[in-house]
């Protein structure tokens, strides 16, 4: 199950963070179809927020087709985001992990690291696509 976290400083509204973290899990194979999120009131104990945020980051999900509310029961996943190939992905996971502890040790913060990756994510498919 994924456990939600908020960044209170990001300036990302709060239903959006849950919504992307959703679709981080699901693109990393942490969520799969037919897994159930967090109730509502669940969120609201751990995070402290309003049941209506909750509901609206729940919604917005549903609206992607990315989840289905089951009234009495939960919100279920109902797809997945992208293929996931668990040895390549843990392979990869492994070189930036590499990467970015090599980014730290040259004396770069995490805005700067996710800066550079951005920038480099940015132009390799700028690239393809041109």
């Amino acid at each position: 199950m994924i456990e939600f976290h908020l960044d209170r400083r990001s300036g990302v509204a709060t239903y959006l963070q849950l919504v992307q973290q959703v679709k981080h899990a699901l693109r990393l194979g942490v969520l799969r179809p037919g897994d159930q999120l967090p109730t509502a009131r669940e969120v609201v104990m751990k995070l402290g927020v309003n049941p209506n945020t909750v509901l609206k980051g729940y919604r917005e999900l549903e609206r992607e087709g990315l989840v289905e509310a089951r009234p009495g029961l939960g919100t279920f996943v109902r797809r997945s985001l992208g293929e996931v190939n668990p040895a390549g992905q843990a392979q990869l996971r492994r070189q930036l992990d590499q990467w970015v502890r090599a980014g730290l040790r040259s004396g770069l913060d995490q805005e700067d690291l996710e800066a550079l990756f951005a920038s480099v994510v940015n132009d390799a498919f700028r690239k393809d696509i041109a």
